[in-house]
């Protein structure tokens, strides 16, 4: 296998990461547009690590407008094998409380007019994201959690909504009566187009608040996400640094397939693919399409 690589998504109030060593900042470009911001690159022990703000730095970037797709070919060119993304998110159950950090494993996509796919007309792809967490990598952030003694739940469902509104009453209601757990603005098609390029992914849901559906919390109050943000950051820091110290030197084969995802995913003919779209595919598809000639 590969050199393991950590990737780091930094969502709301997740900017930076401090505590990296041969600390450098890469612009890379891609062929999919202009990526959230700049790549930090650097080492926590021995581990490499790639960072990226998912709403750039000063959090410029609504949830609609991030280019995920250009975040996830830069940091597959940077090497990252295994993608952790810190997000914050709205509770719809009273034990999933502000502040704590929920190791969801499954998601339910309900946004609109983002791209989400790096295949399409002149290159056709079905990838499985039945199982879109990495088992795995899930199991080493849980063990780097209970090290750093931070209260954390495993499994869950987040549904993903397009914002950048907060939800209705209604919409809230709905959600909580299908029974998911929590509710984001970034996940999707984040984690689909992880899988698409092979990298193993995760996400650490940071609860901030109860939606709306809660009779005694009421309206989701910015201000109160804000206070709650800032204190799951330094958390997120600490969560992230123990994972480092402990992360293994090569990649590890992903229970979930997510190491060999394209294996038997691309349908079109060689003689009929697009040589425009396959020239845009070398980091995230080239080991098959290489492999095909």
């Amino acid at each position: 296998m590969a050199e393991a690589v950590l990737g780091i998504i930094g969502g709301s109030g997740i900017y930076d990461l401090p505590g990296l060593t041969d600390l450098r900042e890469e612009r890379i470009e891609s062929p999919w547009g202009e990526p959230s911001d700049v790549l930090r690159t650097g080492r926590m022990g021995e581990t490499k690590i790639a960072f990226l703000p998912r709403h750039g730095r000063g959090h410029a970037i609504p949830p609609s407008e991030i280019n995920y797709r250009a975040n996830i070919d830069v940091l597959k060119r940077a090497g990252v094998t295994d993608l952790v993304s810190l997000s914050a998110c709205g509770s719809y159950k009273a034990e999933l409380y502000p502040g704590l950090f929920v190791l969801v494993d499954q998601f339910v996509d309900r946004t609109a007019g983002r791209a989400s796919s790096f295949f399409g007309k002149g290159c056709v792809a079905h990838v499985s994201v039945a199982h879109p967490v990495g088992p795995a990598l899930q199991d080493r952030i849980a063990a780097a959690a209970t090290a750093e003694d931070l209260p954390f739940v495993r499994g869950g469902t987040l549904v993903t909504m397009e914002g950048p509104q907060f939800s209705t009453l209604a919409e809230s209601l709905t959600y909580k009566g299908l029974g998911y757990d929590l509710i984001g603005m970034t996940a999707m098609p984040e984690a689909k187009l992880a899988r698409e390029a092979e990298i193993t992914y995760a996400t650490v849901a940071m609860v901030t608040d109860y939606d709306c559906w809660h009779e005694e919390h009421g309206a989701v109050d910015v201000a109160a996400v804000i206070a709650v943000l800032h204190a799951n950051a330094d958390k997120a820091r600490r969560l992230v640094a123990r994972l480092a110290a402990d992360f293994p030197r090569e990649r590890e084969a992903c229970p979930a397939g997510s190491h060999n995802a394209l294996d038997f995913a691309i349908v079109t003919a060689p003689e009929h693919r697009d040589p425009k779209l396959l020239a845009k595919l070398d980091a995230v598809a080239g080991r098959v399409l290489k492999a095909q000639g």
